[in-house]
């Protein structure tokens, strides 16, 4: 993406916070530039704080959360009819995911997470999703959910991260799903 744009619309705390997410080792760390990025995907309320620091039962709830409204998100979505297979494949990796998710399987939520993210979002942008200025489209018609991309497309696919910071990166996208 343009950093011209992105600068339009993420501020130097959140860039400054997602390189720490990705350079850093260092837990306590992560889950500060974690809790950094997340104000920007819910202007700024602190609620992902004690989901990210293991407090209570907030990361529970996240996943329920997230899981009831991408059902409802991927139910609701109108596709090409040659697009309805992939509806139930991403129902069905969903269902998978949370029972990682639930069983604190981090490392095996991970790429289904990815997975599951890049099917929603082409379910419901469709080939537009595919286009290298799909980055910047995300941002110009709906810069929350544009950040939330930059977000996702900035995280790498394959990693040898520790689960701490697998579950940290997961939660974060999920928390930003959880509300859209």
């Amino acid at each position: 993406m343009n950093g011209d744009l992105l600068e339009q619309f993420v501020d130097k705390e959140t860039l400054q916070a997602m390189s720490t997410l990705l350079a850093t080792e260092d837990e306590a760390a992560a889950v500060d530039a974690g809790e950094k990025l997340s104000r920007s995907f819910d202007g700024g309320s602190g609620a992902f704080r004690p989901i990210a620091g293991k407090e209570g039962n907030g990361e529970e709830k996240l996943v329920m959360s997230f899981h009831n409204n991408l059902v409802l998100l991927i139910e609701k979505t109108w596709v090409e009819k040659s697009d309805v297979d992939l509806k139930a494949q991403v129902l069905y990796r969903l269902e998978e995911f949370t029972k990682f998710m639930n069983g604190k399987g981090y490392a095996d939520a991970y790429p289904f997470f990815f997975n599951i993210v890049d099917d929603v979002v082409y379910l419901m942008f469709g080939a537009q999703t595919k286009n290298k200025s799909f980055d910047e489209y995300a941002m110009r018609i709906d810069p929350d959910f544009g950040v939330f991309w930059w977000y996702v497309a900035s995280l790498p696919r394959d990693t040898d991260w520790n689960e701490g910071k697998k579950r940290l990166a997961i939660l974060l996208g999920m928390y930003y799903l959880a509300n859209f």
